[in-house]
């Protein structure tokens, strides 16, 4: 995979977890996400799965 890739689905993912994480807690009300613990747990998880992959694709960008 080329490594924009990467950094592209890195930042998609860590702005949705962080979405999902607000929803969660409440912050961010209108959606059946709002003030559930599922959202607030899944949210972090995949915001951190997001900065791996962004993380990767920077390393792989400097590498060639």
């Amino acid at each position: 995979m080329k490594p924009w890739v990467f950094v592209l689905l890195g930042v998609v993912l860590v702005l949705l977890g962080l979405l999902w994480t607000a929803q969660g807690l409440g912050y961010v009300t209108g959606s059946f996400m709002t003030g559930s613990r599922l959202w607030a747990t899944i949210g972090p998880i995949v915001a951190l799965v997001g900065l791996w992959s962004l993380v990767t694709g920077i390393r792989r960008q400097r590498a060639r």
